[in-house]
This record gives structure tokens, C-alpha cells and sequence, in this order.
């Protein structure tokens, strides 16, 4: 019975120690959220710093770093005298993936031949990062290209209920169709809740001899490897994409900056 007392004091510490989201860090996520979800569609204002105070129950300043993450990230834009709106839609995710190769954005200047149509499969390692609780998933295969240059050979694995919402996509079925859309493009128009963010990855990999292939290489030529997975607003992982460029078509950029700046 000694030993309680103990056990109270080091759960007691472990909480004391365990890190806390802070208060601004909390209500730019939920409006983040509110704002991939479309809550505030083109030309209708968000609440103002004093609303937003008042209904979470946080100071202006609060409120005004929350709205400071926001615009840095792109996905609002502030009218003085009038207020804060939330980015067009078609440009919200060009910003918050900037870095990532404006994912939404491919389809602008780039095309998707399907090189492996969307089919089911038993996948364990690609079950086990989706977090699924079955090894079943869904997948296909396919190429983006520039002008006809194929530079990226992108592999796909879907949970089955995100793999059901594209089996209607006809293009995504048959091999050796060109599409100009995504598929987090595809994803987001059909999701009970949209995309929000992409954990990524970046290594080294040999081309192995489909790849190669398809890229035009020489087996074993090294690729730069890009592995993302994806989750919603809600944290459900819906995505996992495994990337390979050649080098020579592929940059990466991303502005750093201090923290407090």
C-alpha cells in the first residue's frame, strides 16, 4: 500500500512534464479546420478578434497570434477596416503545400498517366502506416509528366472506404490514361472532411527496374525517394504516396525563419 502514494506523485509529475498545446497554437488549429472545411466560403468574413475572444474565452492577443499563423500559412487574408476572409479555395492549398511541390497545383502545368489502375490488394506495411486495422488497401501506380517528360513515378495506398470513393473515377481504372488532376485533389472533393496536412519524408532509393522504366533511367540510378502521408482535419490518415524523382527535375524549397520573428 506504500507504494500508492508513490504512483500518484510520479502520474502527478508525468502530467506536470507532459507538454501543452498552447492556447493560440489550439484556436488556429480549430480555425484552420473551419476554414478547410469551407465554414467560410469566398467573400464572407470571419468572426473579428473581439468575437473570437469572447466566444473561446481568450485574450485579443490570443486571437491575433492565432490570426498572424493563419495568414502566414496563406489560408487567410486581412482587409483593414474590414476583416479577415479566408483564401479562395483553388489557392488555399497551393500555399500550405508550397513547399511540397504545391501539390494541389500539379494538375496546372503537369499531366497523370495511371500505370497501375486502382485495384484492392493485401498490403501490411503499407496497412500498418495507414494505421488501418486490416491489411487490405487499396492502390494504383502512376507517372507525372512536363511536356511529355516523365519525371515522378508515384505509388498510391488508400484505406478501403478511401479506396471505395474513387472507384467511380473511370480514368483511374485503365492503364495508360492521362488525366490532368490529383488524387488528394480527387480525395478532397469527396472526404467527409478535407485534407489538411502532409508528413513527409525525403531519402535516397535505386531505381528499381520498373521504375526505371518508366522513368527512362538506368536500373540502380540513384532517385530521390519522397514518402507523404496524408490526414484530414480530423487526423484520419487517408493517403500514403511514395514518390521517386530523377534528381535532375526536382527542387526542393522552403523558407526558414526564427521562432518569435
Amino acid at each position: 500500500m506504500a507504494e500508492q502514494p508513490q504512483q500518484e506523485t510520479q502520474q502527478r509529475q508525468s502530467q506536470r512534464e507532459a507538454p501543452r498545446e498552447s492556447t493560440y497554437l489550439r484556436l488556429a488549429r480549430e480555425l484552420r479546420a473551419a476554414i478547410l472545411r469551407h465554414d467560410y466560403p469566398d467573400g464572407v468574413r470571419l468572426p473579428t478578434e473581439a468575437e473570437l475572444a469572447e466566444t473561446y474565452g481568450v485574450s485579443r492577443q490570443t486571437v491575433r497570434r492565432a490570426f498572424q499563423d493563419l495568414v502566414a500559412e496563406g489560408l487567410v487574408y486581412r482587409i483593414p477596416g474590414r476583416g479577415t476572409f479566408a483564401t479562395p479555395r483553388e489557392e488555399q492549398y497551393l500555399r500550405q503545400f508550397g513547399s511540397v511541390d504545391d501539390l494541389m497545383g500539379l494538375s496546372i502545368d503537369t499531366r497523370m498517366d495511371v500505370v497501375t489502375p486502382l485495384h484492392r490488394r493485401v498490403d501490411v506495411d503499407a496497412a500498418g502506416r495507414l494505421g488501418l486495422h486490416t491489411d487490405r488497401v487499396h492502390k494504383l501506380a502512376f507517372l507525372r509528366l512536363h511536356e511529355d517528360m516523365a519525371f515522378c513515378h508515384t505509388s498510391v495506398w488508400l484505406p478501403p472506404a478511401v479506396g471505395q470513393l474513387l472507384e467511380s473515377v473511370e480514368e483511374l481504372m485503365l492503364p495508360g490514361t492521362p488525366n490532368a488532376f490529383t488524387v488528394i485533389g480527387l480525395l478532397d472533393q469527396r472526404l467527409p472532411e478535407p485534407i489538411a496536412e502532409a508528413e513527409q519524408s525525403i531519402t535516397v532509393a535505386e531505381a528499381t527496374p520498373e521504375i526505371a522504366k518508366h522513368l527512362g533511367c538506368e536500373p540502380g540510378r540513384a532517385l530521390l525517394r519522397i514518402d507523404r502521408v496524408y490526414q484530414t482535419v480530423a487526423g484520419q490518415l487517408v493517403e500514403l504516396a511514395i514518390s521517386h524523382f530523377l534528381p535532375e527535375h526536382y527542387s526542393y524549397r522552403v523558407r526558414l525563419r526564427r521562432s518569435g520573428q
